[in-house]
């Protein structure tokens, strides 16, 4: 798919995409370094130099990652229902004449401007679908809407979609609607209404071992309401408990009160006037002759009853959902959004993509259309480990970057003969990891003599 749109450079695209997994950087300066020490898919297994990288990342068109996301969507079973968990971050954006960079929210202040990005994934079969890159100052809840017309673009009709509590607002859950989307969304906050419901079912399932939902150490309940009066159907609110959840919100509570206390008790006595909407939110604020010249903070009593209420609240959250599905099995759908969120860890950690350095809109478009088909790769590689370490026990060197760093050590060196063998077998660990991919040490052997073919060949011809 890659050669028919790239066409004769198809194999550096690849490579460029490998290199970012597996060198964690996206810096086009280093690719030689990388090459010069790893097979290649380039033809004959030529290294080019940063000034060649540069001028082909430039050269990728929009038109050439458009026809990709059509090609790729294309071939994906569009008559299985399926979830899409769809997740944004953002970059700060160390370049030049980039004309849709924009001083934005980003996740990392670093006062730069920020490009955002976003991907759908595909929960069902664990990979990632389409992608999206947008200028830094549209806030992920606006977007959305665009996201839900793309997707039928690319033909998804029978999808819901599993959205963090970024995405929620009255326009976007109607707008689902209106598409006909099913959707599992995480509340955002106690509103009034999740308020109600929390204090209408608590202490009648917490305890309830009907309720519990062991894999995750939480109890949960289903209750059937209206989410807006405007609604023309009822939702479904999952309401879940758990113990440690409360502890530490309840110990963040009393640790925020305290800080606030300690801050009031300073200014006793002192003209000064508390700003902010916080302190008054759990203080009655007492002055003396509050308003004239001679005023003063005297001290703050605390709002008991608003401060009993919220730590009342605490180890509850809520999530609502269209479908008609048990607390579990809600709880799992959103869960599963895990793994989108462990790709955008990988594409900002692992791929070393927090910032971009280039310095041209096309660059940019490109590295990004880079970067999803390195995220289809390494996603691949993540659900092979997470399927071995389900069958054998987790284990430190099953994660992506563990595992890449220790396959890494099998190396080709190059004998007085001029042959290139392995310079030893291949370990009980790298067997292991091996298993995830259906290989054997036996496979690298065949491959690793394959390679030595192809070097000597290369090396005859000049």
């Amino acid at each position: 798919m890659i050669g028919n749109i790239i066409g004769k450079n198809s194999g550096l695209f690849l490579d460029l995409a490998v290199y970012s997994i597996i060198a964690e950087n996206n810096a086009g300066q280093y690719y030689p370094d990388y090459a010069f020490n790893h097979p290649l898919f380039t033809d004959r297994m030529k290294i080019y130099s940063d000034s060649k990288v540069s001028a082909f990342i430039n050269s990728i068109t929009g038109d050439q990652s458009r026809a990709f996301l059509d090609e790729w969507n294309e071939k994906q079973d569009h008559s299985q229902k399926i979830y899409i968990s769809y997740d944004s971050t953002n970059k700060n954006c160390q370049a030049g004449d980039i004309d849709f960079v924009e001083y934005g929210h980003p996740k990392e202040d670093t006062g730069a401007p920020v490009i955002n990005y976003s991907v759908a994934y595909d929960r069902n079969n664990a990979k990632p679908l389409y992608y999206e890159d947008y200028p830094g100052s549209i806030v992920d809840v606006s977007q959305l809407q665009y996201m839900l017309e793309k997707a039928g673009g690319y033909g998804y009709k029978n999808v819901g979609f599993i959205l963090d509590r970024g995405y929620f607002s009255k326009e976007n859950i109607h707008y689902m609607d209106k598409y006909g989307y099913e959707f599992v969304i995480m509340m955002k906050g106690m509103k009034e209404l999740v308020k109600s419901l929390v204090l209408e079912v608590k202490g009648t399932f917490e305890e309830d071992r009907r309720y519990s939902i062991r894999d995750y150490k939480v109890s949960g309940i289903t209750v059937k309401k209206q989410l807006y009066p405007s609604d023309e159907k009822e939702r479904y609110f999952h309401i879940f408990y758990n113990d440690r959840k409360r502890s530490s919100e309840h110990e963040a509570i009393e640790a925020k009160i305290d800080r606030m206390a300690e801050c009031l008790h300073k200014h006793e006595g002192t003209k000064y006037e508390i700003k902010g909407s916080g302190f008054a939110k759990y203080f009655d604020l007492i002055y003396y002759n509050k308003g004239k010249k001679d005023e003063k903070f005297m001290y703050g009593r605390e709002l008991c009853d608003v401060i009993n209420e919220e730590i009342r609240l605490c180890g509850y959250f809520v999530i609502i959902t269209s479908e008609k599905m048990t607390a579990a099995q809600a709880l799992e759908l959103y869960k599963s959004r895990d793994a989108s969120e462990k790709l955008f860890r990988g594409d900002k950690s692992y791929l070393g993509n927090k910032s971009f350095r280039v310095h041209t809109s096309e660059s940019v478009h490109a590295k990004i259309f880079i970067e999803f088909v390195a995220l289809i790769i390494r996603s691949r590689f993540y659900t092979c480990l997470k399927e071995q370490m389900q069958k054998n026990g987790k284990k430190n060197y099953m994660t992506v970057p563990a595992a890449i760093r220790e396959l890494e050590k099998i190396e080709l060196i190059r004998q007085s003969d001029r042959e290139y063998r392995m310079d030893y077998a291949v370990t009980a660990t790298q067997k292991e990891i091996l298993k995830a991919f259906n290989m054997t040490a036996a496979n690298i052997r065949t491959q690793a003599s394959v390679m030595n073919e192809d070097l000597m060949k290369i090396e005859k011809e000049g």
